[in-house]
């Protein structure tokens, strides 16, 4: 029984085909075409809305030069939604709950932007290994520090949305669990449980 519970983490294969392909390749149908004409309908006015916010809310605090990264976050941005509201719907699957995933999206965007910082502002990008008025016998203590916190960054954080999504996802699961099988028996906690698996759905949306 503990087994099938992290069943809805294992990708699923059909006829020895991954269907982590089709949960990707799945959100994108579910976005309306672009149309030539300035207004369509309400969900593509609704569609252009929220990438308009997104890239306006990721761009303010770059640059212009930093604006040419707008596609690739708002991409990614969409991607991610769209796969994680889809993974809270039953008998589904959540690609995000695999650390491999997210290690591969991590990574060569942690690396990318380390590498352009390190090419256009080196000197400003090689200051932060070093706090301002640290004292002299400190500073290669610090330095070995904070390049160390630099590198371990994507891993880290890599396996904390793991965690988390697997966390919640097995929660929903338990709960849920819990609340089918009180209900003959118990029918007030029952309920009760199921209060709670609502605003833990909630919170998971959120």
């Amino acid at each position: 029984m503990n087994l099938s519970f992290f069943d809805q983490f294992s990708s699923p294969h059909l006829l020895g085909i991954p269907l982590i392909l089709l949960s990707f390749l799945f959100p994108a149908l579910l976005l309306p075409a672009p149309d030539k004409r300035w207004i369509s309908n309400r969900l593509s006015t609704l569609q252009l809305w929220f990438i308009h916010m997104t890239t306006k809310q990721l761009m303010i605090p770059l640059n212009k030069t930093g604006h040419k990264w707008a596609m690739l976050l708002t991409s990614l941005m969409a991607m991610l939604l769209m796969i994680n509201l889809l993974g809270l719907l039953p008998y589904t699957f959540t690609p995000t709950t695999q650390l491999s995933m997210n290690m591969a999206l991590a990574f060569p965007l942690w690396l990318a932007t380390l590498l352009i910082g390190l090419r256009n502002q080196p000197s400003i990008s090689l200051g932060h290994l070093l706090p301002e008025g640290t004292p002299t016998p400190l500073i290669p203590a610090l330095i070995l520090i904070e390049t160390t916190s630099l590198l371990i960054r994507p891993l880290a954080l890599g396996v904390r949305l793991t965690a988390n999504l697997t966390a919640g996802h097995l929660l929903i699961q338990l709960i849920s669990t819990a609340t089918a099988v009180l209900l003959p028996m118990m029918p007030a906690i029952s309920i009760l449980t199921f209060t709670i698996l609502l605003l833990l759905t909630v919170l998971e949306v959120a």
